[in-house]
């Protein structure tokens, strides 16, 4: 009986360990860097130093460099697209971009200056 209760017991804290190891990759925070920014498509309009259908990520970096909001409206824009901020063509709306991603990928595209 003693052997089926710490059987019973190891195998419980080995299910806790599993479901604890799951929430800390969950909660872990999203580096932002090229490979996310590729798998959330922002690399389809922007190149890290030239214009392609938007703005390339460096100029983008160096217009928000110093604006103490930067950060949180870059992120904002991520999500929610924009226009008129650098010309004509619109920038679409990225709703699958989570509000953690947009704001990792806005620290990182800041980063860059």
């Amino acid at each position: 009986m003693k052997t089926s209760l710490l059987a019973d017991a190891a195998s419980a804290l080995k299910t806790l360990g599993t479901v604890l190891a799951g929430v800390l990759v969950l909660a872990a925070p999203v580096a932002a860097n090229p490979e996310l920014a590729t798998a959330r498509l922002c690399m389809s309009c922007h190149a890290m130093q030239s214009k392609v259908v938007g703005p390339s990520l460096h100029d983008i970096a160096r217009r928000y460099a110093g604006q103490r909001d930067a950060a949180t409206r870059l992120a904002e824009k991520i999500r929610a697209g924009g226009a008129g901020a650098w010309g004509v063509v619109p920038m679409p709306a990225n709703p699958k971009v989570t509000p953690d991603e947009a704001r990792q990928l806005a620290n990182w595209v800041l980063s860059l200056r």
